[in-house]
């Protein structure tokens, strides 16, 4: 079930650890900690105006909730107490580290009518949390996500791609654990390395090599083709453009229409897997949904474009018949260049 979240950024306040790709104050824009009074008349604000009840959560973004000065945390949690009882809320949800979760805690955050918890995983290998100083295991991960199941909470994991000391396969490895742990939702980010990390420092002295971003794109398009066929809804793949890594970015797997290019990705690798390596000349139809169009395409016409490049022209059909995440070769219509002079 989607919902509105009304954000509230706690940004980097309560995290004990400064993992290596962390700059906090980039990402959210913000290194004010928001008191509870002012939390209050946010909610008082905004609330009112942003539809559904039942389909809004008070959102603690942007640090590590738990890890928060215990009562600071709970001054937060008493302040939007009024706001459920009155029915303007349905829930809280949170970000926290898998570290600072266990059942004492995921039962006092349930009391205070949390709905939802988001780990930030990030890895699922020891060795890649180790080098990155994450300050946990992937055995803290699967007991965090335990205690939140335990205690009837919407679960949400976070993991990062291209992490310093990850390769693909330990990624695709750590997408599937996650998976594995049957989360509501996930969010997929490909790492972007900003000034005065320690990723800086090893990107700079060539120590930390990246691949090419079109790689990146296919190792996201795969996790998010295996997540959909595991009925998981990924709310966010890529860093969203207003969080403050367009300009302040040195290097990294960044671009404001990264989920798009994933997605279109995850379609082209679709029809390859139906034609195989196509044969110059020749025009591949596809039947599509028609809102499905533009993704099947590919963002700026990318999947057209490759299939130029190999000699072949691509061609959709749309039929209203067809699913959403379905693209569907007609080999019937699929007819060599010369035999035809149109095609849409």
């Amino acid at each position: 079930m989607k919902h509105k979240n009304l954000a509230i950024f706690i940004p980097h306040l309560g995290c004990p650890h400064r993992c290596s790709f962390c700059d906090q104050h980039c990402i959210s824009g913000s290194v004010h900690a928001p008191s509870p009074e002012e939390v209050t008349a946010l909610c008082r604000d905004t609330l009112p105006s942003m539809g559904d009840p039942a389909h809004t959560q008070i959102a603690f973004f942007g640090g590590s909730f738990t890890a928060l000065p215990r009562d600071y945390m709970l001054g937060l949690l008493e302040a939007v107490q009024p706001f459920l009882r009155d029915g303007l809320a349905g829930g809280i949800r949170l970000s926290t580290r898998p570290d600072y979760m266990d059942r004492e805690t995921a039962a006092l955050l349930a009391s205070y009518g949390v709905t939802a918890v988001e780990l930030g995983a990030q890895s699922l290998w020891d060795p890649v949390l180790e080098v990155n100083e994450r300050g946990h295991t992937a055995r803290d991960v699967y007991r965090a996500a335990a205690c939140v199941r335990a205690q009837d909470m919407e679960l949400g994991l976070q993991m990062m791609t291209g992490l310093y000391g990850s390769t693909p396969e330990t990624d695709l490895a750590t997408g599937r654990g996650c998976i594995a742990m049957k989360p509501d939702t996930m969010r997929i980010y490909p790492t972007v390395v900003l000034p005065g990390t320690r990723l800086a420092r090893l990107y700079a002295d060539g120590a930390y090599p990246m691949l090419p971003l079109s790689d990146m794109i296919d190792l996201c398009a795969r996790l998010l083709e295996e997540c959909a066929a595991a009925g998981i809804r990924v709310i966010r793949c890529g860093l969203h453009a207003q969080d403050g890594v367009s300009e302040n970015r040195i290097a990294g797997y960044y671009h404001p229409a990264f989920r798009e290019l994933c997605e279109s990705r995850r379609l082209l690798r679709r029809m390859q897997a139906q034609i195989g390596t196509p044969e110059p000349g020749r025009i591949y139809a596809f039947r599509v949904h028609p809102a499905a169009l533009s993704r099947s395409i590919g963002h700026k016409g990318c999947n057209r474009a490759w299939f130029a490049q190999q000699g072949a022209v691509l061609r959709l059909i749309q039929d209203p018949a067809c699913g959403m995440e379905e693209c569907i070769w007609e080999p019937g219509a699929s007819v060599h260049r010369k035999e035809t002079l149109a095609c849409t």
